[in-house]
């Protein structure tokens, strides 16, 4: 039988993707429609509850989870929604970020009724860490250490896997009746996945919260061999190459720095290709100005929801003196995402980019489970998926 796991503010279903067919899915929830849609029609309705988290129940709930994967809201914890936060378990006043503890209720209840998950994972941006000058991250360690779970976190960006730069937070959590290998716990933090921030953030704890956490030992994974180049559709879905003109405006709104790069990939003589953000700021006399961005190291910019078109990424393309732009196309958006070309995606450009945008990267998903989850859980889900 099939390991099972709940999958909370599910999206389209990524880390679903990323455990794999291993895995048996048991429950899965979005309170979005237009997620709830492209879920159901990947994957299925059979185990798709669409809704508030706050109206689950345990009754919802079959069974107990080998593990349950939460990537909570993160816009109060990051700069688009101003470092607000979860906010306090008991407030009213809720943030989006704050459903996070409707939903650990469940999991508080799930163990007062004996079958809390065996596995917890936990993923947000990076700002977790530092958001209300660390708060939040205190509140989640305690959490998960008074529910009797043994948890530490990990940064990993998905960068080594996809040509984009997305880094993420991840809490791996064990309940305190699963017994966790010798050897996937170090005796002091890795750099490559423990970074600064997050050993001074655990550095501050105290008391339980301190002693439940655990250091994780991750292997590297091999070497990406894709680029963002890679990933480029000559034919784009859902959007068009710009105009000539449209295209003169895009480099008009770019400060010389980045011009600059531009005449950089002219004079290779090869097809380059970057990704370019607009963003607000300070030109030399200190006045705020709408700038665009570019970057050609081969790795797109985080994706983002598209709040605006300034959160959109577009594409230059520059070979020799050639260069064409447009928005990314949401296919290409979500193979920087590490969904293959079989995913639907919604027939709406902003719907297609919000799922990819808002979701976590696939093949970290697998990265993690096989490195840490099924180890612990003592698997073997990729020889059972493959027989």
């Amino acid at each position: 039988m099939n390991p099972t796991f709940y999958e909370f503010f599910a999206g389209g279903g990524m880390a679903r993707a990323g455990l794999g067919e291993g895995w048996h899915c048991a429950f899965a929830n979005d309170f979005s429609e237009m997620k709830a849609r492209t879920y159901i029609e990947n994957w299925g309705e059979g185990d798709f509850v669409p809704g508030d988290v706050g109206k689950v129940t345990t009754a919802d709930l079959p069974g107990r989870a080998d593990l349950t994967w939460a990537s909570f809201p993160c816009q109060d914890l990051s700069l688009a929604g101003k470092y607000r936060g979860l906010g306090e378990a008991s407030s009213a006043v809720m943030t989006r970020s704050g459903t996070f503890w409707p939903f650990w209720r469940l999991m508080t209840q799930l163990r007062t009724e004996g079958r809390a998950p065996r596995t917890i994972i936990l993923e947000n941006v990076t700002g977790a860490i530092t958001s209300r000058d660390g708060k939040d991250f205190e509140a989640i360690c305690a959490a998960l250490s008074d529910a009797g779970y043994r948890y530490g976190a990990v940064v990993i960006d998905a960068k080594h896997f996809v040509p984009q730069s997305r880094p993420r937070l991840f809490f791996v959590a064990v309940a305190d009746d699963v017994t966790v290998p010798t050897g996937l716990k170090r005796s002091e933090p890795d750099e490559t996945w423990h970074p600064a921030a997050l050993r001074t953030a655990q550095a501050r704890l105290r008391g339980k919260a301190k002693s439940q956490w655990v250091w994780w030992s991750i292997a590297k994974p091999p070497a990406r061999n894709i680029g963002f180049a890679d990933i480029i559709e000559e034919k784009p879905t859902h959007c068009r190459w710009h105009s000539k003109a449209e295209t003169n405006r895009l480099l008009a709104m770019m400060a010389p720095l980045h011009l600059a790069k531009i005449e950089q990939a002219r004079a290779t003589g090869k097809r380059c290709v970057g990704g370019v953000y607009k963003r607000t700021r300070p030109d030399e006399n200190g006045v705020k100005r709408q700038r665009a961005e570019v970057r050609f190291d081969d790795i797109a910019g985080c994706l983002r929801t598209p709040a605006g078109g300034s959160s959109r990424q577009a594409i230059v393309v520059v070979e020799g003196q050639s260069i064409r732009s447009r928005l990314l196309s949401p296919r290409e958006a979500a193979r920087l995402m590490g969904l293959d070309d079989e995913y639907v995606l919604p027939d709406r450009y902003n719907d297609a980019y919000h799922v990819a945008g808002d979701g976590v990267c696939v093949p970290v998903v697998r990265h993690i489970a096989a490195q840490l989850i099924e180890p612990i859980l003592g698997l073997n889900v990729e020889a059972r998926a493959a027989a």
